[in-house]
Parts: C-alpha cells; structure tokens; sequence
C-alpha cells in the first residue's frame, strides 16, 4: 500500500512528476537492496552451519575489523560517508552473529516468506548479548 504525502496545491506539476520519478528511483534502489541482503543472508547462513558444524565459533572480529576497514574504502571511493557505511555494517555483523549463535544452539534460522512471495532471513533486531559475541 502505497502513502504519498500531500503536496500543496499550488506546487509545479513538473515538478511533482519529476519529485514522483526521483521517488521511485529510490524505492526501485531500496527494493534491489532488501533482495541483495537477502541473498547475503543466504551465505552468512552457510557460514553459521559450517562454523556449528566444525566448533568455530560465531564471531570472527579479524574478520570482521577487515571487513569494516573494506567498506571504508568502498563507501570512500563511491562518496558515501565511511562513518555510515561502518555503522551499517555493524547492524550486518552483530544480526549475522546472531543467526550463527541460534545456528550453532541447533535452531533453525529460516527463511521467512513475506507477502508477495518474497524469502528473506527472519528480522531479529540485534541484541547486546549477540553483537558481544
């Protein structure tokens, strides 16, 4: 269900059409997004059974440390501020965490399929307990 904001009567309509084109511009982005954390979340997962399956443990900070210093870069070079890009990926990290410690506890992390048809990782909002891990 889509929610538009009311625009004052008076605004330019090409300039409404053209806020309206730029609108779904982001909101084509924000779907591609979701799916490629989807996808992510599919290998993550693979990751959290293998760990389970051979006792490594959940969290890899090298790993990780290297990771956020990459995203750095790459978020520098695309000019997007480094700061955001890191926090963001920690929001990644600590819920990947928390899908290889429910793995390794021997629960299932599946797939939820929301309306539509669309599959994606079950949303658990990081705790402190899971980004400490």
């Amino acid at each position: 269900m889509a929610v538009y904001e009311e625009l004052p009567a008076d605004a330019d309509a090409a300039a409404i059409a053209q806020l309206h084109s730029i609108r779904e511009s982001i909101d084509n982005i924000d779907a591609a997004l979701i799916h490629l954390l989807a996808e992510r979340f599919k290998f993550t997962q693979q990751v959290g059974r293998l760990k389970a399956a051979h006792g490594l443990p959940a969290a890899d900070p090298a790993r990780e440390l290297l990771q956020i210093d990459r995203l750095r870069g790459l978020a520098e070079d695309a000019h997007l501020d480094p700061a955001f890009a890191e926090k963001f990926l920690n929001f990644i990290i600590a819920e990947v965490i928390h899908h290889h410690v429910k793995i390794a506890g021997g629960e299932s992390v599946a797939p939820v399929r929301a309306a539509g048809g669309a599959v994606h990782p079950t949303p658990h909002p990081p705790t402190a307990a899971s980004a400490a891990s």
